[in-house]
């Protein structure tokens, strides 16, 4: 099966479907963010999974670990500005190189973080399914890639970076 997504054609485009459907949803979700009437501000969401962490069925933190980070790195959720600023043009970036297919397996993993952190702090929503979805992607190599400018982009970057000729041969 996973031969079958790094290499078949069939795959490939329908990888490219799943490419651009959440290429586009990404996209939407930081232009919106960017150019909304009001600047987008993450200590909402932020102070919420701080003060009502997400809880195990024993009432034990869930994601103990994540509760750390935000935390640690937010000042206690008072200072949030930079995951504004990441959330807002993460979620642009990550759209646009899934939609043109540049630097796509980087973009689905960067997405995918993006939907655990949501996840983490109790966000459900769409989030299950954009991971099932990218991690389609991620799996699939550079076979997600191909009808996109990661046909060029990726034999360029491969010849002035030697250390990215590390590919998985899968059997």
């Amino acid at each position: 099966m996973l031969a079958w997504l790094r290499h078949s054609k069939i795959a490939m485009w329908g990888l490219t479907i799943i490419r651009l459907y959440l290429g586009f949803a990404w996209a939407k979700d930081g232009f919106e963010k960017l150019t909304g009437p009001k600047p987008f501000d993450a200590s909402g969401l932020i102070m919420g999974a701080i003060k009502n962490p997400v809880t195990a069925p024993g009432g034990a933190k869930a994601f103990p670990l994540y509760d750390w980070f935000l935390t640690t790195f937010t000042n206690n959720g008072h200072s949030t500005a930079a995951f504004s600023f990441l959330v807002s043009w993460g979620e642009l970036l990550v759209g646009l190189g899934l939609i043109f297919g540049t630097l796509t397996l980087a973009a689905a993993f960067f997405a995918l973080v993006m939907n655990f952190s949501y996840l983490g702090a109790g966000v459900v929503s769409v989030n299950p399914t954009y991971i099932i979805l990218g991690g389609l992607l991620l799996i699939s190599g550079s076979n997600s890639g191909k009808i996109g400018l990661d046909r060029w982009v990726t034999p360029f970057l491969r010849s002035k970076m030697p250390f990215l000729n590390n590919d998985i041969s899968v059997k």
